[in-house]
């Protein structure tokens, strides 16, 4: 599911101002299995999603990456199909299919026509219900994600996403861990790992199976119930308990890249998690401080200074508490402006707070954009469905909330950003040459460390 930055969703159709989530079915099988069904007639295309609960959170710190890799696999060959043959024939009645993993959960997902219903569910069952998880297969992917983490270090815009979490959450935390796992973690799962974690975790009492689309709901539903049913009901996963995150004081993380042109940074500061009851208001204030094009941080560092082509904020909202990020980029002679200016734009929104106007421009923004980037499509409502399923939410979550952004006063939008928007115990990670830029960027934190960005994997040094 989406769940990794401040991603609130709308439903399609509006009513007196109201967003509202389109009416579905759901219900509970016996093995504990959920079953969601959404009609959607107006494009002949149906979505069916498979999530289970427990994604990274239900792996080892170890062998991170083993829930993205067993998502993978599942469509690279079944007992009676080949990778090949999968292809070939979602190819030949035009369907696409898709497995992930995030934090939460581990996702398979098919989407195809009306017509080639039978033909496409009897590939999604065959790869859900009797994957072959093959030596050769296994061993490919392998290859292909070490070799795909290690050249991402090439990029300092696909690296400083990798050091990110195991940087600012502590060790021993479910998200203190690069997002694909890393060399060293990537080699210590196996074939035997993997098929392990699909027994454990891809079981009745973690799934959440969604249809959306133009279908028959006696007929799919009779389908779906059969698949799901197929499955043993296992143990559902615990979700950890985690405390919020907290800085004891402020570092910095420089990754040494010696060819590097630019410097990459993010400064972090304490978050919240997706059940906050600050949510919306910081939904609003991220919208106006970095959330869009004509943001705080992008008018300040990109169109008045021109110090970058894009400067944002991130409000990551998971199970656990997340962190408040700005993320941007320059040229590596104005690395030392351009955090300089971030961090008076911050200053700045502490000090001033936000506008009546602001905050209703804000709130137009959101209302007006979201209804058709999140829910217009079959895949996309299953999307939003699923994710309000694995986080335990309810369809008020979409159907109140352009109240509860209504809702928000001046008042209470400024009493938010004084509480999370800190300018004290900042979490520096800088991605650039440490040559150039070290002397000048030791200034923003009393605990400075550098590491090459050629040492082994993504993790952090003690501080």
């Amino acid at each position: 599911m989406k769940t990794q930055a401040l991603i609130f969703v709308l439903g399609t159709a509006t009513l007196f101002g109201q967003a509202k989530l389109p009416p579905y079915t759901r219900q509970t099988l016996p093995n504990g299995a959920t079953l969601i069904m959404l009609r959607k007639p107006d494009v002949p295309l149906v979505s069916v999603t498979a999530a289970f609960r427990g994604g990274s959170e239900a792996v080892a710190a170890e062998k991170t990456g083993l829930a993205a890799i067993t998502a993978e696999l599942l469509r690279r060959g079944t007992e009676k199909r080949t990778a090949d043959q999968i292809n070939e024939q979602l190819d030949s009645i035009g369907a696409v299919m898709n497995g992930g993993s995030d934090a939460q959960s581990s996702v398979v997902s098919v989407e195809f026509t009306t017509r080639t219903s039978a033909k496409a569910l009897d590939l999604f069952a065959d790869i859900l219900l009797h994957p072959a998880f093959s030596e050769a297969e296994f061993k490919k992917l392998l290859a292909q994600r070490i070799d795909a983490v290690k050249s991402s270090k090439d990029n300092p815009a696909r690296a400083i996403g990798q050091y990110f979490n195991p940087f600012v959450y502590p060790a021993g935390h479910p998200y203190a861990r690069p997002s694909m796992g890393d060399e060293t973690t990537l080699a210590n799962i196996t074939r035997d790992d993997v098929s392990a974690f699909f027994k454990k975790n891809y079981v009745g009492k973690n799934m959440i199976l969604i249809a959306a689309g133009d279908f028959d709901p006696a007929q799919l539903g009779t389908q779906l119930t059969q698949l799901a049913a197929a499955l043993p009901a296992g143990d559902a996963f615990p979700a950890p308990k985690v405390a919020p995150v907290q800085f004891a004081g402020g570092r910095l993380l420089l990754i040494d890249k010696p060819d590097a042109t630019q410097t990459y940074f993010r400064i972090a500061m304490p978050g919240v998690d997706r059940y906050s009851r600050d949510r919306v208001p910081l939904m609003i204030i991220n919208t106006l401080f970095g959330g869009r094009f004509t943001s705080m941080l992008n008018d300040a560092l990109r169109v008045n200074a021109g110090l970058t082509y894009g400067a944002r904020s991130q409000v990551t909202m998971d199970r656990a508490p997340g962190v408040i990020f700005i993320d941007t980029y320059t040229r590596t002679e104005t690395t030392e402006k351009a955090i300089d200016m971030a961090l008076d734009v911050l200053k700045g929104l502490r000090a001033n707070g936000i506008s009546a106007e602001q905050l209703a421009s804000a709130k137009a923004y959101i209302k007006g954009g979201f209804p058709t980037q999140r829910l217009e499509t079959a895949d996309q409502l299953a999307d939003v469905i699923g994710d309000l399923e694995i986080f335990g939410l309810n369809k008020g979550e979409i159907d109140d909330l352009f109240s509860s952004i209504d809702a928000v006063t001046v008042e209470r939008a400024n009493a938010v950003v004084k509480k999370y928007f800190t300018d004290a115990n900042l979490q520096f990670l800088l991605v650039g040459n440490a040559s150039k830029i070290q002397d000048s960027v030791k200034k923003y934190a009393p605990k400075v460390k550098v590491i090459a960005v050629t040492a082994p994997g993504f993790s952090a040094p003690a501080f």
